[in-house]
Order: C-alpha cells, then sequence, then structure tokens
C-alpha cells in the first residue's frame, strides 16, 4: 500500500453525526439570514416604518435590536461556522458522490467557495455579539474589483466572474424547475401532504435567489466594461435596483427570498433534503 493510499484510508467516507448536526445549525442560522433580508425588503416595498434593502451583513445587524439580541447573534455566528465547516466536509470527504471527475471537482469546489463565502459573516456575526459593535469592512466586493483591475486584463476577468454570477444565478432557477429537484423532495422522507409545500417553497426561493444573483452578475460585468468598481454592487444594490422597477417587483423577490429562507430551515429539519 503507498502513503497517499494509506492517507486516504484513514479519513472517514462520511461525515460524523456531530458534523451533521452543525450542517443543521447552519441552515437554520442561513435561513434566518435570508428571511430577515427579505423581510426588511418587504416592509421597504410596502412602505412601512423599519423597512429597508439590505445584504446579509446588514440583514444579521437589526439583530441586535431584539430582545436577547446578543445571543441570537451569537447563535447565527455559531451556526454560520456549522455552515462553513459542512460546506468544506462536503467538498472534501465528497458526500454527494460527485466524484473526482472535472465535473465532480467543479461541483465540490462550489461547495468550498460557497462556505468561504460565509466566513466574513460569521466573523461579523461574532463581533457583534462579543463586543456589541463590527466594522463592515465597507464594500469588500468593489475592494476586490479595483484590485483586479488594476491587473494586466482585469477588465475582462471582472467581466468573466460576472457572468460566472449570472450562469450561477441562471443554474438555481433552472434547478428550481428540473424534475432533478422534484424527484428530490419526493425522495426526502417527508410526509405526502408537506412535499408539495415544500417544493414549491424551493422553486419560489431559488428563483428569487437566481435573479438577485443575476443582477450582481450584471453589476460585475459593468464594472469591467466601465473598468469601474463603484459599479460593483451587493445584495442591497440589486434590492434597489428592483424597487426602481417598481414596489410591487422588490416585494415580489423579497418573499421570494424569505421562501428560501424558509426552505432553509426545512432543510435544517430535514438534512435529507439536499441543496
Amino acid at each position: 500500500m503507498t502513503t497517499s493510499n494509506s492517507i486516504l484510508s484513514a479519513v472517514p467516507t462520511s461525515p460524523s453525526s456531530g458534523i451533521r448536526a452543525l450542517a443543521r445549525f447552519g441552515f437554520a442560522a442561513k435561513g434566518i439570514v435570508y428571511l430577515l433580508m427579505g423581510l426588511l425588503a418587504l416592509l421597504a416595498a410596502s412602505g412601512q416604518k423599519g423597512g429597508q434593502t439590505a445584504d446579509k451583513k446588514q440583514a444579521v445587524q437589526t439583530l441586535q435590536d431584539l430582545p436577547g439580541g446578543q445571543v441570537l447573534l451569537g447563535l447565527v455566528a455559531f451556526g454560520l461556522v456549522g455552515y462553513i465547516v459542512w460546506r468544506f466536509t462536503q467538498a472534501l470527504m465528497d458526500t454527494e458522490d460527485k466524484g473526482s471527475g472535472a465535473k465532480g471537482i467543479g461541483r465540490r469546489l462550489g461547495y468550498a467557495g460557497s462556505g468561504l463565502l460565509y466566513g466574513s459573516l460569521a466573523w461579523f456575526a461574532a463581533q457583534l455579539a462579543m463586543d456589541g459593535t463590527a466594522s463592515s469592512g465597507g464594500n469588500g466586493q468593489q475592494t476586490f474589483t479595483a484590485k483586479v483591475l488594476g491587473w494586466p486584463g482585469g477588465e475582462w476577468i471582472i467581466m468573466a466572474l460576472g457572468l460566472a454570477i449570472i450562469g450561477g444565478g441562471i443554474y438555481q432557477i433552472y434547478r428550481a424547475y428540473s424534475g432533478k429537484f422534484h424527484k428530490h423532495v419526493n425522495a426526502s422522507g417527508l410526509p405526502a401532504n408537506q412535499q408539495q409545500v415544500v417544493y414549491r417553497t424551493g422553486q419560489v426561493g431559488y428563483t428569487a435567489r437566481g435573479i438577485v444573483m443575476g443582477i450582481i452578475g450584471y453589476f460585475f460585468l459593468q464594472a469591467g466594461q466601465q473598468s469601474r468598481a463603484e459599479a460593483v454592487g451587493t445584495t442591497d444594490e440589486a434590492f434597489d435596483l428592483l424597487a426602481s422597477m417598481g414596489p410591487v417587483v422588490l416585494a415580489v423577490v423579497a418573499l421570494g427570498l424569505m421562501a428560501y429562507g424558509l426552505y432553509m430551515l426545512v432543510q435544517a429539519r430535514f438534512p435529507v433534503l439536499r441543496v
């Protein structure tokens, strides 16, 4: 047996119950974040006091104003760390049986990337929980874009990134209406009378998320074409663009993101569902 084979044989082939428990906390935390983002945007669309368009960090920050806000923030931070651990477990252990081919490696890298995206949010929530204050770090996307634009061919890199994000958004919508998603819900072990509700909720949620991702990808395309980092926007700016199309448009997408949040909570309750 070679040294590499010995190392591989020592790696567990399936995640432990502890890691799976962390995953459930993670999906619950992610669900709460999306529920808050959608609720704030819905309030803004309806002109209610306290309504605002918000990105993930701004949504998490609103927990401070709730009774027991510090505790809630601590739980969200812990949950997001669990989400990160689970995504890297999926990538390294290949829990979804994606394989080692080019397509499988791409999907597994996507799992790891998904975990990395929530690293700064977990740290932000933890700082708020411990100190009551935290720096959002400004617009990290604009800082990153400005740096890349300074590279040779940086404009093309940013435009390629924009196209990749748009592609990810299209995939979210495709996933919502493909037969695979429906079959997966049917095979989840959920009671029959709940499967249709979960399926429709997931459809609406994935569609709304795909729309928002598409808009963010468009911002990156514009930044690359104009060689201007300021053109990049977050979820907050995506909501503002939707609001410019009318409050009804914003409200529909906000409700969709709330549906996605609910679907994440279902995932936390029934972790057999794949995301």
